[in-house]
């Protein structure tokens, strides 16, 4: 066979019921797939913040939506709270990345900004217009998103409004077949799309193997899809043979397809 990931196999920790499509693209270059979830999408522990928000849509002038989590979750609940799109007919809405701005086209909606590169801080770097004064709804992660972004928008002036419009937890019991994998040292590769992924792959390996959980990842790589998920795979796991050059999940497999020697 001359598919570059033939006789490969990688695990794919990505949320349950997103990792399909790139999957789906691996298998295509030859590889076994193996999907192992470490993050569980679930609604936020409260949404009277986004409910507050939703209703005061008007006094907004720009919506800013990171992942098509946000946008799931944004317009899933607009939509409960009997609003339709016209209260976003004076609000300007920001994206990082193409398949953000996808999921938004799905929904009738075309992004005013999105920014060259798909990370949050060519957001700030490229923004089209000065936000002093400018008043943005940024709904977001619950619980451990990066702060670059509120940060930096802060220091130009902006009023932010950060609301939680979902989480993303561990999930509570790990996936046999894929940690019988890793223990087996019969993966090639694991791959991760955020530091959530590497911390939570972390914790279910701990959880299930033991405190030597470590030493069953002696012979796998790993791929990362991004700097900053790549500072957290050498702050936990040691290391990371293969980042992304763009950070895109597109990006993660011409990555890995490139550099399938290693493997």
């Amino acid at each position: 066979m001359n598919l570059p990931l033939f006789g490969k196999t990688i695990v794919v920790t990505r949320a349950a019921g997103q990792s399909s499509q790139f999957s789906y693209s691996l298998q295509n270059y030859g590889a076994k797939v193996i999907e192992m979830p470490t993050i569980e999408i679930v609604p936020p522990s409260s949404w009277d913040q986004l409910d507050h928000a939703i209703a005061s849509l008007s006094e907004f002038d720009w919506l800013i939506l990171t992942s098509t989590n946000a946008v799931d979750y944004f317009f899933e609940r607009l939509a409960s709270q009997l609003k339709d799109l016209r209260g976003l007919a004076a609000i300007k809405i920001a994206v990082v990345g193409e398949k953000t701005a996808q999921r938004l086209r799905q929904r009738g909606l075309q992004p005013d900004f999105i920014p060259p590169e798909y990370i949050a801080d060519a957001m700030v770097v490229n923004f089209p217009e000065s936000v002093d004064g400018k008043k943005i709804l940024f709904p977001r992660v619950e619980t451990g998103g990066r702060d670059v972004l509120v940060r930096a928008f802060s220091d130009r002036g902006a009023i932010i409004t950060e609301v939680a419009a979902y989480q993303s937890t561990c999930p509570r019991i790990p996936d046999a077949k894929s940690i019988a994998v890793i223990q087996e040292q019969a993966a090639n590769l694991v791959t991760f799309a955020s530091s959530k992924t590497v911390k939570h792959f972390c914790e279910l390996l701990h959880q299930t193997i033991g405190d030597h959980w470590v030493e069953s990842l002696k012979t796998v790589k790993f791929a990362s899809i991004g700097p900053q998920t790549s500072k957290t795979c050498r702050a936990l796991l040691g290391r990371v043979e293969i980042e992304a050059e763009e950070f895109t999940l597109d990006g993660l497999i011409k990555a890995i397809v490139a550099q399938s020697s290693l493997l």
